[in-house]
């Protein structure tokens, strides 16, 4: 199977929700199976530059702020993807 097989299916699965697609802060793109127990489909990442780790989180004032913008510039179909960095506890110790 070739590599760019690999990538049209990652995209497809994160397309249908399957996966998260998580941007680093070195530019790459991480794909991630999504918590399918949660009853989120929409959530966000805290990721940990040195290991990787990423914690999915809720974040209600991100979404209505999103909500605002777009509707304060008349856009619709918004959608928007938030990811914020730091240092896990094992990485901090």
């Amino acid at each position: 199977m070739g590599l760019s097989t690999v990538y049209r299916h990652l995209q497809a699965f994160a397309e249908q929700g399957l996966a998260d697609v998580i941007h680093t802060a070195e530019g790459e793109t991480a794909y991630r199976l999504c918590d399918l127990s949660a009853d989120r489909k929409h959530h966000h990442h805290l990721v940990c530059r040195d290991c990787g780790r990423a914690e999915e989180i809720e974040a209600r004032a991100i979404e209505r702020w999103s909500k605002q913008v777009a509707t304060t510039h008349g856009y619709a179909e918004v959608d928007h993807t938030v990811e914020i960095f730091g240092v896990c506890p094992d990485c901090a110790a």
